[in-house]
């Protein structure tokens, strides 16, 4: 990296411990880890970077294991740089590093529904990257485009198409960054925009241990779809009830507990390593695999070495 013909305006740090920069709060460190200027930057970083270096861009952390072992990559967080929110008719335009929240109240504001943003937490990059969701409002039924830079250093602009959404994914080129999306928003009284996500909130933090240190659903739902959140909702096939069947709210591992408030949230109740909160998973997964014949998929992402 020492000889690289390209210095960055951004900053470039060599071995930075990760566990600070995740919600769960674990994790060893990235072997480089930048924060580019702005997208130019990022740009002409990752041309001149040699091929052969990985890159792993990184959100806010709210979704994310790293492994006590750290990446050995240069883990790319996106900063104040990438968090401008653009309005303009029914679209809205948002830099990778805006938060979800932040978003749907900006666009609220302005008489746009984005109000399914507002419980999620962490940042746009994140929502589209996992096509995000809840209430049954996922990123892509309102998704334009997303900007991307490539590992090559390129710029490119994907559709919803190209992104191939599906339940909790989509399809990225990989080593690219996503810099900014752009959304079509559904007009609606800013007021009663504003009421909704209250009202939104106060269920969540009713239901999810909000105040703990966790990654918000461990597991996908088994059914594949968000909660919606109606009285008509059908319960039998969600994360939660199979965990629940299983016998497992509650259990612990080290520091690592699934909630007693809600099962399918994973919270460091102290001290956790990365390790305890992946063997929680892992015998979670065991245990409703034997109980009930379903096997969990992580929502959580795991990255790095053990």
């Amino acid at each position: 990296m020492e000889n690289m013909a390209y210095t960055p305006r951004g900053t470039l740090t060599p071995n930075r411990s990760l566990a600070d920069l995740t919600w769960l709060r674990v994790g060893g460190p990235a072997d480089w880890f930048f924060q580019p200027a702005d997208a130019e930057d990022l740009a002409a970083f990752l041309a001149a970077l040699p091929a052969e270096v990985p890159v792993f861009p990184m959100g806010v952390g709210s979704n994310l294991i790293v492994r006590d072992g750290g990446i050995r990559a240069v883990v790319i967080r996106l900063g104040r740089g990438f968090n401008a929110i653009e309005i303009s008719g029914d679209t809205v335009t948002a830099g990778a590093a805006a938060l979800d929240a932040h978003v749907a109240r900006k666009a609220a504001e302005a008489g746009l529904d984005l109000t399914f943003l507002r419980t999620i937490p962490g940042s746009i990059g994140g929502a589209v990257r996992m096509n995000a969701g809840c209430y049954g409002a996922y990123v892509a039924d309102c998704l334009v485009s997303a900007e991307v830079v490539l590992r090559t250093g390129q710029r490119l602009t994907l559709t919803a198409t190209d992104l191939r959404f599906a339940y909790r994914s989509s399809v990225l080129p990989e080593g690219a960054v996503l810099v900014s999306a752009t959304f079509r928003a559904a007009q609606g009284a800013p007021d009663a925009l504003a009421a909704r996500m209250e009202d939104q909130l106060a269920k969540r933090d009713a239901s999810q241990p909000t105040k703990e240190r966790s990654a918000g659903s461990t597991f996908r739902n088994p059914s594949g779809a968000s909660s919606t959140g109606r009285a008509d909702d059908v319960h039998d096939l969600k994360a939660w009830k199979v965990i629940d069947n299983a016998g497992m709210r509650g259990a612990r591992i080290g520091g690592a507990q699934m909630s007693e408030m809600h099962s399918n949230f994973m919270i460091n109740a102290g001290g956790a390593t990365a390790q305890d909160l992946e063997s929680l998973g892992e015998e979670v997964r065991k245990k409703v695999l034997q109980t009930q014949g379903i096997s969990l998929e992580w929502e959580i992402m795991r990255v790095g070495e053990y």
